[in-house]
């Protein structure tokens, strides 16, 4: 089989894979990318895989230069790309992206071990005195103020009770 036999061929089957996957993107018939990971995950990145004139038979590139992976330092992004370039000397030959993709999914902990989480944490400190510990988030909700002409509009359009006069919406189809 010709090489563009076996990319269509694996095209196919990566659509009907990955259809209605979030995670994976076909930017073009040649190249995807595929989000190892939930978005909001510390540790999720994506991996780009385009492939060259004569895939499978030599290898597809791989990049993860996508801005999604600005927060993983260069060393763990070589290191991932390293794991995979052995992955794809394994498999050279053959239709490999899907492989490429499920092999980052298994191994996203070991790619990212050495990743350090930049989380938020907060300290709170506190005195304990003879008064009894009050929420600090305990804020009362403020209602919209409204100006006086906003609040003589809105009595002008209701009665003494408050609601809107029957009718008020219709529409006069004889116009």
């Amino acid at each position: 089989m010709a090489a563009n036999e076996d990319q269509e061929m694996e095209l196919e089957a990566l659509r009907s894979i990955y259809e209605g996957d979030l995670c994976f993107r076909e930017l073009s018939p040649v190249s995807f990318q595929y989000r190892i990971g939930e978005s909001g995950d510390p540790k999720a990145f994506l991996i780009e895989v385009s492939w060259p004139e004569t895939y499978p038979q030599t290898a597809p590139v791989i990049s993860m230069d996508a801005f999604f992976n600005n927060t993983i330092s260069s060393a763990i992004k070589q290191s991932i790309l390293d794991k995979l370039m052995v992955e794809v000397e394994a498999n050279l030959g053959t239709a490999m992206t899907y492989t490429l993709f499920e092999y980052a999914k298994d191994n996203k902990e070991v790619f990212m071990e050495n990743q350090p989480v930049n989380t938020v944490t907060s300290v709170s400190n506190s005195i304990a005195t003879g008064t009894p510990d009050v929420p600090a988030s305990k804020k009362k909700d403020k209602k919209e103020q409204l100006s006086k002409t906003q609040k003589r509009k809105l009595a002008d359009k209701t009665d003494n009770k408050g609601e809107l006069p029957r009718g008020w919406n219709w529409v006069d189809v004889i116009k």
